[in-house]
């Protein structure tokens, strides 16, 4: 077997808050003897500044003889354990994004994966610059919810609130329908929009970029009807008026040229067009003869209260989880945003995958408010874990509680299946839960009173946005070839 020697030499730079500490730097030479065969060889603390690492080509692992970094993490297991549920429905709960990123967390912690690993010794350092970048947005610390609502409040007021003009007749019910209507269309269309897109709002000739261009524009297409059959009924979604969406239609209403590109103006569409689908496919949950987003409503309306946010998540996973492109499939069903890792070992498929639900995850966050105006209550909040993405994802590396390991971390593109991507967002993913779990501690707060879902918006998302603008422009640190579906 061909294997080659590198040596890294750590550099004892001190740490900025706002820059990662510098790469270390490779020098390749001949081994003195060949390496051990098994992947995780015993370690043991070493004084030595170097790091040794046999790299083979063909493993999937390359992680060999690395010094001991300091950890409350008990010692990895050479597997995830196995989940008492069967396989399908683990790996759509909260409980499995947990488990699996927390399994990688641990081998970053111990500098056992390939392409990161975790300074807990930042951990306090960031937690305290997303308490202030909070304090600065909320000095009341009063913080709403971390979902697409917020998006819709930009130049001081919340355009979302416009729809409840003139609907004084309309029943808080139909209101709340309503508004999961457009939670659902304008969480589909939030995938990353590029750097050179921009909205300009025909209303106002407000200029919005991002997030806030694409909720704008989602809440002007559903204002003019875009998403319904139905012309006496224009502000709902329902599936025929979703599978009636043209190409031409979605680019004219988000105002994609050429000069204006919207990175995955496909996807989105093929997005929208299988939510239609899904409709059709599920009147369990979305009702019939005309299926509405905004039925789910009426669903868990019927369910034993309170409801858990984490059953939330499962009606979405539920019925909407063949709209997702075709990735992984198990006993015939699309699994959607659940990637292999190759540090995942197990005879089963399921038991080397690492599922995320990032966009079902937001979309369910942005349903509480809706589910709430109907009269719901939603419990068990942090039951959900922090969104994998790249604002919170870039907070944890901009901060040096996430570092890379290689050059090409930051310097190559990479799929959102590349291993490189599932680690970065595996351990996002944990650094969430971390950085939560250290503002409770100083605020003197337990989860009730600050759930996740909290510290997000006020939070990890603002502060890795701010860091992102100030470092590169606004621009995440590391680059995604991204379809429109997954960022």
């Amino acid at each position: 077997m061909s294997y080659f020697w590198v040596s890294l030499k750590q550099n004892n730079t001190n740490q900025s808050l706002k820059r990662l500490p510098p790469h270390p730097t490779p020098s390749i030479s001949t081994p003195p003897s060949p390496p051990p065969l098994s992947p995780y060889p015993p370690f043991s603390p070493s004084p030595s500044p170097t790091h040794t690492l046999y790299l083979y080509p063909h493993h999937p692992l390359y992680l060999l003889h690395l010094p001991y970094l300091p950890s409350p993490h008990p010692p990895v297991p050479l597997s995830p354990p196995s989940p008492l549920l069967p396989p399908l429905p683990y790996l759509q709960t909260p409980q499995a994004i947990r488990d699996r990123c927390s399994y990688l967390f641990d081998l970053a912690c111990a500098d056992r994966l390939e392409h990161f690993r975790v300074r807990l010794d930042r951990l306090e350092a960031t937690a305290d610059f997303v308490l202030e970048v909070t304090r600065q947005q909320y000095p009341n610390l009063n913080v709403p919810f971390h979902s697409r609502w917020r998006h819709f409040e930009v130049a001081g007021r919340s355009r979302a609130d416009d729809l409840l003009t003139g609907l004084a007749n309309t029943s808080t019910l139909e209101i709340s329908r309503m508004q999961c209507d457009l939670a659902v269309v304008s969480v589909l269309l939030d995938a990353g929009a590029g750097d050179r897109w921009q909205y300009v709002d025909p209303e106002t000739a407000e200029v919005f970029s991002r997030s806030e261009g694409l909720a704008i524009a989602s809440l002007n297409l559903f204002k003019q009807g875009l998403f319904s059959s139905e012309a006496d009924q224009p502000w709902q979604v329902d599936a025929v008026g979703l599978q009636q969406l043209t190409l031409a239609q979605l680019a004219t209403g988000l105002q994609h040229t050429r000069q204006n590109p919207l990175v995955g103006l496909e996807g989105r569409l093929h997005l929208l067009q299988r939510l239609g689908q899904a409709l059709h496919s599920h009147p369990e949950f979305f009702g019939q003869p005309l299926p509405r987003p905004g039925h789910l409503v009426d669903y868990l309306q019927a369910q034993a209260q309170p409801i858990a946010a984490a059953q939330v998540l499962a009606v979405v996973l539920q019925g909407l989880g063949e709209i997702w492109p075709g990735r992984i499939e198990l006993d015939g069903i699309n699994l959607g945003d659940v990637w292999p890792h190759p540090a995942l070992t197990g005879q089963r498929l399921s038991d080397r995958l690492v599922p995320f639900h990032k966009l079902s995850q937001w979309l369910t966050y942005s349903l509480l408010e809706p589910l709430q105006t109907a009269g719901l209550e939603i419990v068990k909040l942090d039951e959900l874990t922090g969104l994998a993405e790249y604002r919170n994802g870039g907070l944890g590396l901009d901060m040096g509680l996430l570092e890379p390991k290689h050059e090409g971390v930051m310097g190559d593109r990479h799929l959102p299946s590349s291993p490189v991507i599932i680690e970065w967002r595996a351990l996002t993913v944990i650094a969430l839960d971390k950085i939560a779990a250290q503002i409770r501690q100083q605020l003197s707060l337990d989860a009730t009173q600050l759930p996740l879902v909290k510290v997000l918006q006020g939070g990890t998302w603002t502060a890795g946005r701010q860091l992102a603008k100030q470092l590169r422009g606004g621009l995440p640190p590391i680059q995604i070839e991204s379809d429109g579906t997954v960022f």
